[in-house]
């Protein structure tokens, strides 16, 4: 299937990275974005931004290529293999792609579903956040055979300016999981050093400007430091317990693979404290909190 053969998209989940992430896609696609997504609220703004809504997955499941967005493993489970899922209702010839955060079990295991039923998959999780999502300059990377690659690539590229073939299904997962695990580990870095140097007398304003000036700098430094400066951490980004969410399947892969991955597990630790002190609803640079009464 061409581009130029599709004559209807769909989308599923419309949350915080879904939502802007289907904007994107419904301004820039040439064909109709019929979109789905338990919360009315959400697919009423969708709606807004020109997009269609529909009364189930089964409506959904009829377009050329369906995209998913949802939190995780369980959610990705529902929605392709739960009773009226995708799967129930795929069309042969339909190419779905998975944005979701969740594990390469699941996605070799949807995959496997909806070849049988002479569909294709890819997962294609997204990253660098949800002003990235709603700029469209999110980083994807992909896993799917080659042929499948070339076909969805260019849907991606409305969502996404940077899209890489990463290998068969399942490797976009393990590179976004990869990512975020990196990531996390880069912020609880940044806490340290926030509480080291202040601790030892650097004004707090300038730590990171500081640091940003040396080889420490980084995405991290400069997305996630900027709110242990402020200490005002929002709740209308990726949650640290999203955020614990992912590092659990990163570690359950390192695990699986024989790799001792000590720093993800203290920053896991530090995640888990951060749930128990009320806090998991927030961005995760919020782990600093962990440093500041200590």
């Amino acid at each position: 299937m061409t581009t130029s053969e599709v004559q209807l998209v769909g989308f599923v989940g419309l949350g915080a990275m879904g939502g802007p992430m289907c904007a994107n896609l419904t301004s820039k696609s040439p064909v109709p974005v019929c979109v789905y997504d338990l919360n009315f609220a959400a697919v009423s703004k969708a709606v807004e931004t020109g997009a269609v809504a529909a009364t189930g997955l089964e409506d959904v499941a009829r377009a050329d290529l369906v995209f998913v967005c949802v939190p995780g493993e369980a959610e990705t489970r529902s929605v392709f293999l739960g009773e009226g899922g995708l799967c129930d209702h795929a069309s042969e010839g339909t190419t779905f792609i998975d944005c979701t955060t969740a594990t390469v079990e699941i996605n070799r295991e949807v995959a496997d579903a909806l070849r049988s039923l002479g569909c294709e998959f890819a997962d294609a999780p997204v990253a660098r956040g949800v002003p990235n999502a709603a700029d469209g300059t999110l980083s994807i990377t992909v896993g799917a055979a080659p042929e499948v690659f070339e076909r969805v690539a260019p849907w991606l590229g409305y969502m996404g300016s940077d899209v890489a073939y990463c290998g068969p299904v399942g490797t976009g997962t393990v590179m976004k999981l990869m990512n975020n695990m990196v990531l996390f580990e880069n912020v609880s870095a940044l806490a340290e050093a926030m509480a080291i140097a202040t601790r030892a007398g650097v004004d707090r304003s300038q730590v990171f400007e500081l640091l940003g000036q040396g080889s420490a700098d980084s995405f991290a430094l400069r997305r996630h430091g900027a709110f242990m400066t402020s200490g005002e951490y929002p709740d209308d980004r990726f949650p640290t317990s999203y955020s614990a969410k992912d590092l659990d399947y990163a570690l359950a892969l390192a695990s699986d693979l024989g790799v001792d991955a000590a720093g993800a597990r203290l920053v896991r630790a530090r995640f888990a404290e951060v749930m128990e002190r009320g806090l998991g609803h927030l961005y995760s640079p919020v782990v600093y909190e962990l440093f500041e009464d200590k």
